[in-house]
């Protein structure tokens, strides 16, 4: 089974597919560009993280890391929470997408306020449910997603999707056909949706379940 990474994956995930005996290429179709001096005057004392590019960011700004100091914590995805915990920040609570933290926060506390840190490109999510329970959240944007279309060659029996701006970026110049697609999440189920209705969703968005999802599609074809 030949697949395509549209991003480039990490050592032990790449080991685990080749294992498998799926034959891999990786091609990233979207670039992180942080933004320089991002406005960034006081914080709440609840901070929030979706994802470990707006981690990487305040690690690397020295400013922002003091800020953050003390403060109470809540993340999206185990990589964001193991980056976060790696480098000294404890984190108070971790669900697996925004739409369950949202959810969570929205349900266990009332007129809190919450610094988002995040990129310009997000779900809605946390900024549409928290305020419904008069809850406030501030946006702190670190970093614009650019697109970047690049025509892959050959024939790929999957597509391994992490993200919608990847799905978006892969879109500019590739289609979805004769092609499996195989998502890390809803979100980004829901962007492939628009393109195919071949796509499977990992049980929950780790690289395990990923596998799983992939090993699951394959072993009827093997038949």
């Amino acid at each position: 089974m030949r697949l395509l990474a549209t991003k480039q994956l990490s050592g032990a995930f790449k080991a685990r597919l080749l294992s498998h005996q799926f034959s891999l290429v990786e091609q990233t179709f979207i670039e992180i560009i942080p933004i320089k001096n991002p406005n960034v005057n006081a914080i709440c004392d609840n901070v929030i993280f979706t994802s470990q590019n707006a981690v990487k960011i305040v690690l690397s700004i020295p400013r922002i890391l003091k800020m953050i100091k003390d403060k109470t914590i809540y993340c999206v995805g185990e990589k964001t929470a193991l980056l976060l915990s790696k480098n000294g920040q404890k984190v108070t609570k971790m669900t697996q997408n925004s739409s369950e933290l949202a959810h969570f926060l929205s349900k266990n506390y009332k007129n809190e306020a919450f610094s988002y840190f995040c990129g310009k490109l997000r779900t809605p999510n946390l900024e549409e449910i928290l305020p419904q329970n008069n809850n406030t959240i501030e946006a702190v944007e670190l970093y614009e997603t650019q697109l970047k279309g690049k025509r892959v060659k050959g024939h790929f029996d999957g597509v391994l999707f992490f993200s919608p701006s990847g799905v978006r970026g892969y879109a500019l110049d590739n289609n979805f056909e004769n092609t499996h697609s195989f998502c890390i999440g809803p979100s980004t189920a829901k962007e492939v949706a628009l393109h195919t209705p071949n796509f499977t969703v990992a049980k929950t968005p780790t690289e395990s379940q990923l596998l799983l999802s992939i090993k699951n599609h394959n072993i009827p074809h093997e038949e």
